[in-house]
């Protein structure tokens, strides 16, 4: 009986041993907060497609927010062009809108959503806090020209194959800001294409 218990003591420590070696391993590089988000919501629907899709919908718009209201934030700051500062100061307030109205109608759902920077978030913020002056606001423009094309095809997306219909409406409502912003955005092109 002696043995039976120290052979499981042992075969414990090693089990506890590897595990702690494993997570000291894992520890310098932390999870995206798109993917940690995905597979919450993952393991949660897993056998419920319906709600899979439309969670992984409110996550690609969680993420967009949160990459709308950071960027909106360095062009406040970073940029030098009125317009630019306040086409970020618009950004950031009404993703912020957004962002409450997602998070909101996620919790009614249940679903996880991130709550930081993606990582593709963060990669995009840094190519554009490289830049400076007239390049930055170029920059600033085009991504936000690209960042808005891809959210409004999203949110089309969304109006037709969402399965929850608060999903559904939401998605429909956002539309037209968000196309609003895309116009702002071409418009804040074209002036600053034309300076040197």
């Amino acid at each position: 009986m002696k043995k039976i218990l120290l052979a499981g003591k042992v075969i414990l420590g090693a089990g506890l041993l590897l595990v702690s070696l494993n997570s000291c391993k894992n520890e310098n590089k932390q999870e995206d907060p798109k993917e940690v988000a995905e597979d919450s919501n993952e393991a949660k629907f897993d056998s419920i497609a319906d709600k899979k899709d439309d969670s992984e919908f409110l996550v690609d718009i969680a993420e967009v927010n949160l990459a709308e209201i950071e960027i909106g934030k360095l062009a406040q700051t970073k940029s030098t062009n009125p317009e630019v500062k306040k086409f970020g100061k618009m950004l950031v307030d009404e993703h912020t809108k957004s962002a409450s109205e997602v998070s909101a109608l996620a919790k009614a759902k249940n679903f996880t959503l991130p709550t930081s920077l993606t990582e593709e978030g963060q990669e995009e913020y840094k190519k554009l806090n490289e830049k400076s002056g007239l390049d930055f606001d170029k920059k600033f423009a085009d991504m936000m020209i690209d960042g808005h094309e891809k959210a409004i095809d999203k949110l089309q997306k969304a109006t037709k194959d969402a399965k929850d219909e608060d999903v559904k409406l939401w998605a429909s409502n956002n539309i037209a800001p968000l196309t609003a912003h895309l116009e702002h955005a071409k418009l804040l092109k074209q002036d600053l294409d034309k300076k040197k």
